[in-house]
């Protein structure tokens, strides 16, 4: 099997590539950079081919693809920066990274006759109340600009494709660039004190555990949304961060507040973030460890590194 896997200078699509070394297939890696060396901390992918890739480019995405012919795309690259996202500014890009870059990679897969994996957000949804958001709703109402983006850019795949998986994830943490675990850590060797919301509730997803689901539901036509964070149970980010600093060690205070009393960000986040994921199990797939134990083995990983000493 030959798969390609874009945004692999992001936390997942790293993860992704050693997956797939790890079990023999072909992957070849895209980013817009025009070399990847890999992590800031040194960490490279094991035998990496490389592309460099705009995505947002329709004649390069078109050539790129039919040049390699994989038989999976795996779509991480996206704009993620959510509170940047909202700058007038920015609108424009985010659009044409998340939605218009997500149609060419579609169209691009559609020509070849590929399956495509686009990774999207429980942002598509309104995050209100406190029932499970099901895959397979429709019950859309992005809250900010990013979850607009990312939900059109589902709307493309359902459009133009019948062979896709759309995989909802949420509270995303993984080795590459800025997560809630690293700034934890950071924040917990600088100050006694810090405040943390109690009153957005949903779970961790470590890419290292997805990254395993992704090329599962690559080897099947299985397909369809689902929903993928890691089991353990539904969490504030209070409830989070306390399990962060018991298994780091460190002593810091912490002291739970509504999202209120924290103040309001340039970007909505949603209040609940809950994802039914039993459709994983109806289809054969294998649920993702519980979040405790990924975070254990996320510590170890990191460790030694500058947020993590």
């Amino acid at each position: 099997m030959k798969v390609l896997v874009t945004g692999v200078a992001g936390q997942l699509g790293h993860d992704v590539m050693n997956e797939l070394a790890k079990r023999g297939y072909n992957g070849i890696g895209s980013d817009i950079a025009p070399e990847y060396s890999g992590f800031e901390d040194g960490t490279a992918v094991v035998s990496m081919p490389y592309v460099p890739l705009d995505i947002t480019d329709k004649a390069q995405v078109n050539k790129t693809i039919i040049d390699i012919c994989p038989d999976v795309v795996v779509h991480c690259a996206a704009w993620t920066a959510v509170d940047a996202a909202e700058e007038p500014e920015n609108r424009e890009r985010v659009f044409s990274v998340n939605a218009d870059g997500t149609r060419n990679i579609a169209e691009a897969c559609k020509d070849i006759n590929a399956k495509m994996i686009y990774i999207s957000t429980d942002y598509v949804f309104g995050g209100s109340g406190t029932e499970p958001w099901k895959p397979d709703s429709q019950n859309y109402n992005p809250l900010n600009i990013y979850g607009e983006s990312k939900l059109s850019g589902e709307l493309a795949v359902k459009d133009i494709l019948e062979k896709y998986f759309i995989v909802r994830i949420a509270w995303v943490f993984g080795v590459s660039g800025g997560n809630f675990v690293k700034t934890m850590l950071r924040l917990g060797k600088k100050l006694d004190t810090i405040r943390v919301v109690n009153d957005q509730i949903g779970t961790p997803t470590y890419t290292y555990d997805l990254a395993g689901l992704l090329v599962d539901m690559a080897e099947t036509d299985k397909y369809g949304c689902y929903h993928a964070t890691n089991e353990g149970g539904y969490i504030s980010w209070y409830d989070f961060a306390c399990e962060i600093f018991r298994q780091a060690g460190y002593n810091t205070n912490i002291v739970p507040v509504s999202t209120e009393e924290y103040g309001v960000s340039k970007a909505a986040r949603p209040f609940n973030s809950r994802l039914y994921k039993s459709k994983l199990t109806e289809n054969g797939f294998r649920l993702l460890p519980v979040w405790q134990d990924a975070l254990v083995r996320y510590l170890k990983e990191i460790k030694g590194t500058t947020e993590y000493i």
